[in-house]
């Protein structure tokens, strides 16, 4: 976790698959007077890993709100940044505790009613009803099955590093039916669909037009059913967009951040409620006068 001084603090929920290459690289675009937290999932990175928990996309947000009350996060109101099945998880944060969320930012999340099924989609439904249906294409344990997963969702699979990737299999192996029970306990399809309307935050969708894992059609769902939002789509980018394009991503976040929860912004918004306060405060001094002069 990197904690630097600033006026608003981002907390960024990281997928499982993700938080092995995403904390190494992707903040280091950013300038060092932000403020960033960087969280493993529950049960992933160097979390512990308990059967007996359950990990539905609610139950992930919450135990999520306890580590932002321990560690008082939430004093002021943060940007909330989730990648992939981690943006699943930060929209349900955001809509169960939205006065804690200035602004939310959502890489192509899964949890929705897709309208049309990406490759992915049907590669796992193919698994379900073949002899191997007790396989799970996210439960990774070979190389094989890591590079499959990093094909399909890069735009450039070039990029692979093969040792952070063997480094990540090394940590999961041992721990194969507890990841099988996470994905499992995962399967509240539809936790962001059922949750997007009761957001209330400013919220930036970001997804690539390549993206073969979550089909780019989310997009449009959520910023139809999200009043304020706005969206991003990239070019030449598949669903792991901090690996394909990690300083354009950076950019939008940054300028997002400063546009919603920025300095300028929040001395703004104290000034209106100064300004505010103020006028109530004479209207009521008046109406006292206007009391005391009908009285006499």
């Amino acid at each position: 976790m990197r904690t630097l001084a600033s006026d608003i603090s981002y907390l960024w929920i990281l997928t499982d698959f993700l938080s092995f290459i995403s904390p190494t690289i992707f903040p280091q675009l950013f300038p060092k007077n932000i403020h960033i937290v960087c969280l493993d999932m529950p049960g992933h990175g160097e979390t512990t890993r308990l059967l007996a928990e359950n990990y539905t996309a609610v139950d992930q947000a919450k135990k999520i709100h306890q580590f932002v009350e321990w560690t008082k996060l939430n004093r002021k109101p943060f940007h909330l940044v989730g990648m992939s099945m981690g943006g699943m998880i930060a929209g349900v944060y955001a809509a169960l505790y939205p006065d804690e969320v200035c602004a939310l930012s959502l890489f192509s999340p899964p949890g929705l009613q897709y309208t049309t099924e990406s490759e992915f989609i049907r590669r796992l439904k193919e698994l379900r009803e073949s002899s191997n249906s007790q396989k799970n294409p996210l439960v990774l344990m070979t190389v094989q099955q890591g590079e499959d997963l990093l094909k399909l969702g890069l735009y450039n699979p070039n990029k692979i590093n093969m040792q952070l990737l063997k480094g990540y299999l090394e940590d999961r192996r041992p721990h194969k039916s507890f990841f099988l029970k996470y994905m499992s306990s995962m399967r509240s399809r539809y936790s962001l669909h059922d949750s997007m309307s009761k957001i209330t935050a400013p919220t930036q969708i970001i997804w690539g037009k390549e993206d073969k894992v979550m089909d780019p059609s989310g997009a449009e769902i959520l910023a139809k059913a999200i009043p304020d939002s706005q969206v991003h789509m990239l070019d030449k980018c598949g669903h792991f967009i901090t690996l394909d394009r990690p300083k354009k991503s950076g950019k939008l976040i940054l300028e997002f951040y400063h546009a919603i929860c920025g300095t300028d912004r929040n001395k703004t918004s104290r000034y209106i409620l100064i300004l505010k306060t103020c006028i109530f405060k004479l209207i009521l001094i008046l109406f006292s006068k206007l009391r005391t002069t009908h009285k006499d």
